[in-house]
């Protein structure tokens, strides 16, 4: 006999799942929401959704469920990427609202209006814990998307298990109740297991929206009932700290996609009122591992993992990582379930001896007063064989022009050892980030880097 896990939380099926402008959207509508588009889904997937609102998203992977279809997660949808999933996928189909623009695959809309719920105690739909739910896909050294399963058992342990944890940082017995408002898209791994799944699975309800802009932010934290949480990154939170808009007082940060500095995550704290806590994970093994930033660097795994190894062979397994599982990441491994991140095991670079990694030098350089962004860059060795030194791009408005490559050097000598200082600082009015991630793709970051120093040499 199959085993099974029920595709949402249904202890009180009137709950709201959702807030769409200040109206609940409950579990029963969701329920009968999800079973009309899945009557409307091809005979074979999967499914790549397009759709921006988390409602609509977390439609369409339950509907893509009950017809045994995964929902792809690629990095982008981009026509690239889109015409290399299909070169893989060729039965895949899209989800999109019905405003989107026509796409180069098969396309179902969602419906404009909404199903009528059932009065009665609907079936909450049970599904397999072999089911794939979702290819969570990453951009391969040859550009060729690679896919890793995302299987419904362990999206559901592993949903739980930082269920768990966001409760007891809120001082609560579980998240029943708890608003969600969301920087991050349904689509990005984070904001999937971090909204929609918690959502579903653990009782809180998210806003449909994904505001960007600080007052969007700010607009949509009041609105949100409380107790209530903010879903964010530290390039979105620095620019609504920075913003200077008023904020109101919420009960939960959770950040992620990359280490928040110790100063942020303290004006964070005062400015919203509320603790904050960082995720760690990664594509391979999902969420693991969380802390709160003002009170260390250690990070705690979840319950039921487990670490081995140390260093860049760093090991985690258990709970819902039943293989041995590597992580991506360099770790000084404290015991079984602690540990400190020193940083990515691709960001690692070595000059005169010397081993630092980009991530710890961005942490220090944006931990400068008067950094609003700021990101390290090693040019390519063109000689083949000389010491390369590292160019910082930083994002200053409020320091001297004339004055910024001291000041800024001056403050980096008391954080980094002297064979990471830049050779050059390069002031500029913002770095390429991801709007929807705030992530600096390494390819994309390296091309505008180059556009950047030619330009200011021209």
């Amino acid at each position: 006999m199959k085993a099974v896990l029920p595709l949402i939380l249904a202890d009180d099926l009137d709950a709201p799942i959702a807030w769409r402008g200040g109206i609940p959207l409950s579990r029963r509508q969701y329920l009968a929401d999800v079973h009309a588009l899945a009557a409307r889904l091809p005979a074979a997937g999967p499914m790549l959704n397009f759709t921006a609102d988390r409602y609509r998203f977390a439609l369409g992977l339950g509907a893509a469920m009950l017809r045994g279809q995964a929902n792809l997660m690629p990095p982008n949808h981009t026509p690239d990427t889109v015409e290399r999933l299909r070169a893989l996928m060729p039965s895949t189909y899209a989800l999109a609202d019905a405003e989107a623009p026509a796409l180069q695959l098969p396309t179902i809309h969602h419906a404009p209006v909404q199903a009528l719920p059932d009065a009665a105690s609907p079936v909450v739909p049970a599904i397999d814990e072999e089911a794939l739910a979702a290819q969570v896909l990453t951009s391969g050294s040859t550009g060729a998307p690679v896919p890793h399963a995302k299987h419904w058992g362990l999206l559901v342990r592993n949903t739980r298990a930082g269920a768990k944890r966001l409760a007891e940082q809120m001082g609560r017995r579980d998240l029943t109740g708890v608003t969600l408002v969301a920087t991050v898209p349904a689509q990005h791994m984070y904001g999937f297991e971090s909204t929609v799944l918690i959502a579903l699975l653990g009782g809180a309800a998210f806003d449909t929206e994904r505001p960007f802009f600080p007052a969007d932010i700010a607009a949509a934290l009041e609105r949100a009932p409380r107790p209530r949480m903010l879903v964010t990154t530290p390039f979105h939170l620095k620019m609504l700290l920075d913003s200077g808009v008023p904020l109101p007082a919420i009960d939960l940060t959770l950040c992620a996609t990359a280490p928040l500095a110790p100063q942020l995550a303290a004006r964070a704290e005062a400015a919203l009122a509320a603790p904050l806590m960082e995720i760690y994970g990664c594509t391979e093994a999902g969420q693991v591992a969380s802390r709160r930033s003002t009170q260390g660097a250690e990070w705690q795994v979840y319950d039921g993992l487990q670490l081995s190894g140390d260093g860049d062979q760093a090991v985690v397994q258990g709970g819902h990582v039943p293989q041995p599982t590597l992580l991506a990441d360099v770790l000084e491994v404290i015991d079984a379930t602690h540990f400190r991140l020193l940083g990515r095991s691709n960001d690692l670079i070595n000059i005169a001896g010397k081993r630092s990694s980009l991530g710890h030098l961005n942490f220090h350089l944006n931990s400068i007063a008067g950094v609003q962004d700021g990101a390290f860059w090693l040019p390519p060795d063109a000689s083949g064989g000389g010491v390369v030194r590292p160019i910082a791009f930083v994002v200053a408005p409020t320091l001297a022009p004339q004055a910024l490559h001291e000041q800024l050097l001056a403050a980096l000598r008391q954080r980094v050892d002297a064979a990471f200082l830049p050779r050059r600082i390069v002031a500029v009015d913002a770095l390429p980030r991801e709007a929807s991630t705030g992530k600096l793709p390494a390819l994309a970051f390296a091309a505008w880097a180059e556009r950047v120093l030619a330009a200011a040499k021209g």
